[in-house]
């Protein structure tokens, strides 16, 4: 099977790139590609991305968000995490079969002396635990089979990423997340590093290096990076997307307490009502307008809050912890 080298460890390039050649390659024979993102979290195509994320800590360590364009859940990469794609014709969507894409990867593992089983829902599996999930999108002919092979992943930053928020539940979290999630590194033979591992897995998988290299023209390479930068690296796409929601929580601080009820839609805030027994100074409602329309996100919050501090809309309750009751979730309803 020929195999296509992706650019980069940029998620915004690689998702884009995944997109772009299930609509574009068009290969009359099937093609595979195995590749890497630095830290990010890659959101099912319709999910709400609010509700899958832990805001304040993929802010705080650069970890990217990216939506792809099939379906499932919100998944963690990072650089112990190894992706891989088969691009292959097919007659009719109905013809597609997971199990057919798992067995090469399983097959794989399993000639560099790695023991898999498949499981009920097309993942991997080593001693029962969880070392790939999978996913797949049909479009004019072709298929898109994409999953991740987890070499050494960090599941205590894979439990923080996605959204556990209370520091009170990260323990417990990561703890479940080990019992049911496994890294292939631990059952692996000794000595085999993660570079290694991927250049036997591109061996098999070229029937024994015979296979060669898709090289793209420099034309594609440029449509591509279009697509990053004008589609798969925007907020429109990664949260505007996000179906409409509620989001309500509830907070105690020194200066009172608090409660939160906000309406999103396409990523923006079309409703917001502060209820509790803070002291505010002026009426919160005299900047309820600021604050509609404007996006869901921590900067344009906090701008807003800061542009009215000094009317004490909320009492003593400061910006920070008013930004912390917007970003910690208690309750996300999606609507419809």
């Amino acid at each position: 099977m020929q195999f296509i080298n992706y650019f980069n460890q940029d998620a915004y390039t690689n998702i884009a790139m995944d997109a772009w050649l299930l609509k574009n390659l068009k290969p009359k024979k099937p093609v595979f590609a195995l590749w890497q993102n630095k830290k990010a979290v890659i959101i099912g195509e319709n999910q709400n991305t609010f509700s899958e994320v832990n805001q304040a800590y993929i802010e705080s360590q650069n970890v990217q968000v990216v939506r792809r364009v099939s379906g499932g859940g919100a998944v963690y990469h990072d650089l112990g995490n190894i992706c891989f794609t088969f691009f292959v014709p097919v007659a009719t969507s109905a013809s597609v079969d997971f199990h057919q894409f798992v067995k090469p990867m399983a097959d794989a593992l399993e000639s560099l002396g790695i023991h898999v089983d498949i499981s009920g829902r097309n993942d991997l599996e080593i001693a029962g635990k969880k070392v790939s999930g999978n996913a797949q999108r049909y479009a004019g002919g072709y298929l898109m089979h994409h999953g991740t092979l987890l070499w050494d992943t960090d599941v205590d930053a894979m439990v923080r990423s996605l959204n556990v928020a209370d520091e009170k539940f990260i323990s417990k979290a990561a703890k479940s997340v080990r019992a049911r999630v496994g890294n292939i590194k631990d059952y692996a033979p000794e000595g085999l590093t993660i570079s290694t591992f991927i250049d036997q897995l591109k061996y098999y998988l070229t029937d024994e290096g015979k296979d060669t290299e898709y090289v793209l023209s420099e034309a594609q390479k440029a449509s591509i990076k279009k697509l990053r930068d004008e589609k798969f690296s925007q907020w429109a796409w990664n949260y505007g997307k996000s179906p409409q929601f509620m989001y309500n929580n509830h907070a105690k601080y020194d200066g009172g307490a608090i409660d939160v009820q906000i309406d999103v839609k396409n990523g923006d805030i079309t409703d917001v009502n502060f209820t509790g027994d803070f002291l505010g100074v002026r009426d919160w409602r005299e900047i309820k307008s600021e604050l509609i329309g404007i996006p869901f996100t921590r900067d344009a919050i906090a701008e807003v809050l800061d542009r009215n501090k000094d009317g004490q809309y909320f009492g003593s309750i400061t910006n920070d912890e008013l930004l912390e009751t917007f970003f910690q979730k208690d309750e996300v309803k999606i609507n419809g």
